[in-house]
């Protein structure tokens, strides 16, 4: 991603508790560190996940 380091904080595994099969839960303000922003990548493709000024999400590729 950035290079920052940012990513080194999150967790490499799901606490022992959040392996129950439902989808993951992550905290955005992790997600997106302080830029605000990530990249995700699916595939061949690069989606950018980004918070408005309004506090909002919006994921585009």
């Amino acid at each position: 991603m950035s290079g920052t380091g940012d990513d080194e904080a999150l967790p490499r595994t799901p606490p022992r508790g959040d392996r129950g099969g439902g989808p993951r839960r992550i905290d955005a303000r992790c997600l997106l560190g302080s830029a605000g922003e990530a990249i995700i990548v699916h595939g061949r493709q690069e989606y950018r996940l980004r918070r408005t000024n309004s506090d909002k999400l919006i994921l585009t590729k």
